[in-house]
């Protein structure tokens, strides 16, 4: 059997859009906030510690507001994303204060996993399934330090009524695999299909109904941290001049690059539930409905940590 799982939360850009961590909007009459029914929801499938990825800036916050309560029910650790850990000879660009994506984050883990993680978003709500069957998958499943898997969800159901969203729209082999990952980062509902467009809005390109997507739900080994590491200085080369501001080291850039090199497997895992997040903060209220939703009919308890 593998080692235990980890779960990797990214959580460094929290706080960002509010002014601060203490000022997130909780999602239910109870204080909850987002992360917390993920964190529930792992913890239900098996996992038993979670990584934080976290800026300095906000440690004593975010240990306050989520990490010391969470840390009664399953074991906690805080490793630190900070825009000046670059390679030698790299200095961050002045005036940069755009982090360097999420394989930069990934990267602060490198030293503290020696075995399978999942990773996720802090902010992105995605259902007890999700968790359930990327457990299992990394406990049970890889043959190789390269087999990885994503949790793939059905297009329609990560969209929003409040406007466009960006997905990264997957394409599978016949028996599960992911072959490659096109970003596109204006979808949009319209009246009986979804569509991306690709010049602002000019044309529009129909995406098949029921589309698998990425919502950055990955279930890596730690074999992913050293290639990270090893391609980080030639992505900086290649981007930082053109795009010193807003260049993004990216997770799915990366996975796409190894499965071209023929690197890497990537098992596509289903999930039929819906994704939740505060896209736009109309979407706000959908969250709520859903959570109360699901409390009724007892997915959730009324008060996810309340001590026995």
């Amino acid at each position: 059997m593998n080692k235990e799982p980890v779960l990797v939360i990214m959580a460094a850009g929290m706080g960002s859009r509010y002014g601060g961590l203490k000022q997130i909007d909780p999602i239910d009459e109870q204080g909850h906030i987002i992360i917390d029914f993920s964190i529930y929801d792992a913890i239900r499938a098996g996992f038993k510690k979670i990584i934080f990825i976290i800026k300095h800036e906000i440690a004593a916050d975010f240990k306050e507001v989520i990490g010391d309560r969470i840390s009664k029910f399953i074991e906690v650790e805080y490793v630190y994303q900070d825009l000046t850990n670059l390679p030698e000879g790299f200095t961050v660009p002045e005036g940069r204060v755009k982090p360097w994506g999420t394989s930069h984050a990934i990267l602060s883990c490198l030293g503290k996993i020696d075995g399978p993680f999942a990773v996720i978003n802090a902010d992105d709500c995605y259902g007890a399934d999700a968790y359930k069957v990327l457990y299992d998958y990394l406990i049970k499943t890889p043959k190789n330090e390269f087999d990885y898997a994503m949790v793939g969800y059905i297009l329609e159901n990560t969209l929003t009524d409040n406007g466009h969203v960006a997905r990264g729209v997957c394409t599978t082999s016949d028996d599960g695999y992911l072959t490659c990952i096109d970003e596109r980062i204006r979808i949009e509902k319209k009246s009986d299909h979804t569509a991306y467009t690709e010049d602002d809005g000019a044309t529009w390109i129909t995406i098949p109904k029921g589309s698998p997507v990425s919502m950055n739900m990955w279930g890596f080994q730690s074999s992913i941290l050293n290639v990270l590491n090893e391609r980080f200085a030639d992505f900086l080369d290649k981007n930082l001049e053109k795009n010193p501001m807003k260049c993004e080291y990216l997770l799915p850039t990366i996975v796409g690059e190894l499965l071209k090199e023929g690197k890497a497997t990537v098992k596509v895992l289903h999930s039929d539930d819906r994704w939740y997040g505060v896209t736009y903060k109309e979407d706000k209220e959908t969250v709520m409905n859903a959570i109360k939703e699901l409390k009724a009919k007892g997915v959730y308890p009324t008060n996810l940590w309340e001590e026995k």
